[in-house]
C-alpha cells in the first residue's frame, strides 16, 4: 500500500510541476500581417495551440531608418530600434494579436528623405516562437 502511495504522490506532484506540457504546441496560425501607416507599423495575427493558457504576451520589434534620396543613411540619429510589446487574452487555445508602434525621429525624416522600417519581428515570448519579415517596408 506505501507502494501505491509514493506513486500516486509522484504522479500527482508531475502534474502540478509540469502544466506546460498540456498546453499543447503553441504557433502562429497563416500569415501574419504587417502594414504601415506613414511612421506606424502594425502586425496583426492569430496563435493556436496555447492550452488551458489565459493569455500570451507578444512582443514586436523592429528598426527604422531615414533614408536620403541616394538610397543611404546620412546619420545614426535617423536610424533606431523600437520595441512594443502587449498581452491577449487566449480563449479555446486561440489568441487574436494586434501590436503598433510609430517611430519618432528628431529631426524629422522630411522629403526627400523617406522612411524606412526593416528587421520586422514578432514573438511570443512565453513560449519563444517568433516570425521575422525580410526586407523593406
Amino acid at each position: 500500500m506505501g507502494r501505491i502511495f509514493g506513486v500516486s504522490l509522484l504522479g500527482l506532484a508531475l502534474l502540478i510541476a509540469v502544466p506546460a506540457a498540456w498546453a499543447g504546441s503553441p504557433h502562429f496560425i497563416g500569415d501574419i500581417s504587417v502594414n504601415r501607416s506613414g511612421y506606424t507599423v502594425t502586425v496583426s495575427g492569430k496563435e493556436a495551440g496555447l492550452g488551458n493558457e489565459t493569455q500570451v504576451h507578444i512582443v514586436l520589434t523592429f528598426s527604422a531608418q531615414c533614408i536620403n534620396g541616394g538610397d543611404k543613411n546620412p546619420s545614426a540619429e535617423n536610424k533606431e530600434s523600437f520595441t512594443v510589446e502587449g498581452t491577449f487574452p487566449v480563449q479555446n487555445g486561440k489568441a487574436d494579436f494586434t501590436l503598433s508602434a510609430t517611430a519618432t525621429f528628431k529631426p524629422k525624416c522630411s522629403p526627400p528623405m523617406t522612411l524606412q522600417f526593416s528587421d520586422i519581428t514578432v514573438c511570443d515570448a512565453d513560449h519563444h516562437i517568433c516570425q521575422t519579415f525580410p526586407g523593406n517596408f
